[in-house]
């Protein structure tokens, strides 16, 4: 149970936001029960589709819509065919745990967040579930997810009131009005920005808390709630962190969509774009890990950073590589853009395929899928010669090609490099193609190819596309 010091706070909004459970969860067996089934329409399309918040009352404010209309409401929210009938799709979700918070309302990006940017957050009490310091790493990570994109500051306080109160408790727990409902149902509650209650967030301690794929992933779900505690509601985007159901990804991946970004975004002012900094010209030792065209833009990439440089002007962005792609891991080691203008991103022996902003269904895939034997653990570097149609992927001292067109690696490879690119004979760290001329590089330099005349024309610093 919540410690009753928690304070009973006045509650300006009462919208509870919890997260979702995994949609991995076995359901129960269908039971052909037509007063069973009505039933579970019913208390799904009140608890989620009749309500609006209503700052004035602690209570809901019922609308008057039929059960039809708002059945069409819930499945436009996830994507279903609009029918208005509890049809075997529509009943399926609707048997998953989910979120308590209703899918429509008032509540989302409109409302306005916090009034300060430096938040303060305690957490009253840990799950024995595990460990003090894993729980304290996993609520800490869960908040780096938010201040990453964002000027927004986390500090934690251990006594006191802070901001965003952080408690474990069952069923009736503290002051808190709202009751968790057992193993399998609410995971956790949260409340928007303001006084009172405001930005608290209840984990329901009858749930199995985790730092794995096991049970509740306790990262996954604190980085959804926090992003409620913030002002976010939730969205129909099933890619998104803050989609209604909980789905487990790996805490070593970045779980923020484009969706969740934009909204966050749109409440808080985003991290500046950085022009060139003084440090990436003034670093006589520059290097990066990767670099690719982006249709006319080159990125070059290094640690959690990327740089866009735009060759027919003088204008340099700095930004974080997760503003453009949240759902990739960081230490991408090599990239490059193909002839359908999808950039694909390695790292070891795997490789996402991005178009615009999305990871294609599917991926990450091995390596080995595009032809690679098994020894090959990773990519180095790779560039794609958009005339023609052939890709060229070096691994130390040697390099692979292969045809875009029939998707397979062609024969007599690997080959050295050197003998190919003769006056390359470092290990390549990136290469792109900009003007028909291939640049390869290697810690801090690089090395302008011309490959019709099979020589190296100039060799030059590597950060001389940043105007240096």
């Amino acid at each position: 149970m919540i410690n009753s010091e928690v304070r009973m706070k006045e509650l300006s909004l009462l919208f509870l936001m919890c997260a979702a459970v995994s949609n991995t969860l076995a359901v129960h067996p269908e039971k052909d029960n037509k007063e069973e089934e009505a039933q579970l329409v019913q208390d799904y399309l009140n608890k989620y589709y009749v309500v609006e918040p209503d700052p004035n009352q602690r209570g809901w404010k019922i609308n008057a819509e039929s059960t039809a209309e708002k059945l069409k409401k819930m499945q436009q929210f996830f994507g279903l065919k609009v029918t208005g009938k509890p049809d075997t799709e529509t009943l399926e979700i609707m048997k998953k745990p989910r979120c308590g918070v209703p899918d429509v309302g008032l509540y989302g990006f409109t409302l306005p967040g916090w009034k300060k940017n430096k938040l303060t957050y305690r957490i009253v009490n840990h799950t024995p579930d595990m460990s003090k310091e894993d729980v304290d790493k996993a609520i800490q990570k869960a908040f780096k997810v938010w201040s990453t994109v964002t000027r927004l500051i986390f500090i934690r306080i251990h006594e006191g009131i802070a901001d965003i109160m952080i408690a474990f408790g069952t069923k009736a727990h503290g002051h808190c009005p709202r009751y968790f409902d057992g193993p399998l149902g609410v995971l956790a509650h949260a409340f928007p920005p303001g006084n009172g209650f405001g930005g608290d967030v209840h984990f329901d301690e009858d749930e199995d808390w985790t730092t794995g794929s096991a049970g509740f992933n306790l990262f996954l779900v604190a980085a959804h709630e926090f992003g409620h505690a913030l002002g976010l509601s939730h969205s129909n985007d099933r890619r998104a962190l803050m989609f209604p159901n909980y789905a487990y990804i790996s805490p070593s991946e970045f779980p923020l969509s484009s969706d969740d970004i934009s909204g966050i975004q749109s409440i808080y002012d985003k991290r500046p774009t950085t022009p060139t900094s003084p440090s990436t010209c003034g670093h006589s030792q520059m290097s990066f890990d990767a670099i690719t065209t982006l249709r006319r833009e080159v990125i070059f990439l290094k640690g959690r950073h990327l740089w866009r440089v735009y060759p027919d002007n003088s204008a340099v962005e700095r930004e974080l590589i997760s503003t453009f792609w949240p759902t990739l891991p960081r230490g991408i080691e090599a990239v490059y853009e193909n002839t359908k203008d999808q950039i694909l991103f390695f790292k070891g022996n795997k490789f996402w395929v991005i178009s615009g902003y999305q990871v294609l269904l599917g991926y990450p895939k091995n390596i080995n899928t595009l032809g690679f034997p098994k020894g090959v653990k990773k990519i180095d570097a790779a560039v794609c010669n958009k005339n023609t149609g052939k890709t060229d992927f070096f691994t130390g001292d040697k390099y692979w090609r292969f045809d875009e067109n029939s998707q397979s690696m062609e024969k007599g490879y690997p080959r050295q490099t050197v003998d190919d690119f003769p006056g390359i004979s470092q290990k390549v760290d990136a290469v792109f193609q900009q003007k028909g001329l291939f640049y390869f590089f290697h810690g801090s330099k690089q090395w302008e190819f011309d490959p019709t005349a099979k020589k190296v024309i100039r060799e030059i610093k590597s950060n001389s596309w940043f105007n240096c």
